[in-house]
């Protein structure tokens, strides 16, 4: 399992960029055009209803500029001052989400939608023809061929129900990008396009919010299907206007780099109203916010 999946990113790509990423990023912030948002009230006031969860049928909408944590190892630190909680949703009980919500934050169920992993309560539902060539970077993991439907959409309902019955406000389906990674399979854009509408539609099935997980390319086609969006290294790899449409359409944006300072960045970040935090790889508690 985790921490940190990075999809299309290896180790050389990491060591290709250089520490002036973090001048081009207050570079793009002084040249990034203004654009207008409306954002309602003071979000870092985050505090809940006494019953956060969302009946079947209707889901809990995030607001731009929520702030965020994400930990998907370690104890959760309940104690940590951000709004939306992004933990994984099966090593974290029911106990855990209720905590959360008591404290006042709300809580994204990390589920993992387009990869096979070994040791998931579920891996042995997934036959042997619809895994297909390991992740980069993960060689125990494997990527699923999306085309095959019939034999995912029950295993992700599945999924979906658990998020639900803990008491999750979203979910975070990773990995929804595999048209573009070697994945062994021919899986063509309109084949992601489709799954990741039928990621969206499952989660509003059942009361969840649900955030798209990098797939930049396909984001003006998707962004009206999904409630916000989760980003790795948007910054590092100069690809953060390609997640402006969530912000114009009222939808936030939960961004986490990896490397570079945060002083440099967090120009650029806020500018464009995005919900930004530093961590280390290995995803445990201690965060950095812009």
């Amino acid at each position: 399992m985790l921490p940190a999946k990075v999809t299309k990113r290896t180790e050389a790509d990491m060591r290709r960029w250089p520490a002036i990423v973090g001048v081009l990023a207050l570079l793009l912030a002084a040249c990034t055009p203004a654009f207008h948002v409306r954002i309602p009230g003071k979000v870092a006031n985050h505090r809940l209803s006494p019953n956060p969860t969302a009946a079947p049928g209707a889901h809990w909408v995030p607001q731009v500029g929520m702030s965020w944590q994400y930990q998907l190892s370690g104890t959760v630190a309940t104690n940590v001052d951000a709004a939306v909680f992004d933990i994984d949703g099966v090593d974290n009980s029911s106990s855990t989400v209720a905590a959360l919500h008591a404290a006042g934050h709300r809580a994204v169920c990390y589920v993992d939608a387009g990869s096979w992993e070994p040791g998931r309560p579920d891996s042995g539902q997934f036959p042997p023809g619809v895994k297909g060539k390991a992740l980069d970077g993960w060689p125990d993991e494997r990527w699923l061929d999306i085309r095959q439907i019939n034999v995912l959409e029950p295993i992700m309902a599945a999924r979906f129900d658990v998020c639900r019955q803990k008491g999750f406000d979203a979910v975070e389906a990773d990995n929804v990008d595999g048209y573009g990674n070697d994945t062994g399979f021919s899986l063509s854009g309109a084949n992601q396009i489709a799954y990741n509408k039928l990621l969206a539609g499952l989660a509003h099935d059942r009361g969840l919010a649900i955030g798209l997980k990098n797939d930049l390319d396909q984001v003006p086609t998707l962004v009206g299907y999904f409630d916000f969006a989760v980003n790795e290294q948007c910054n590092q790899f100069n690809e953060c206007d390609t997640l402006v449409p969530f912000i114009r359409a009222g939808k936030p944006v939960f961004n986490v780099e990896y490397s570079g300072s945060p002083a440099f960045y967090c120009p650029a970040m806020n500018a464009r109203h995005f919900s930004s935090i530093r961590k280390s790889l290995n995803l445990d508690a201690p965060r950095q916010a812009c």
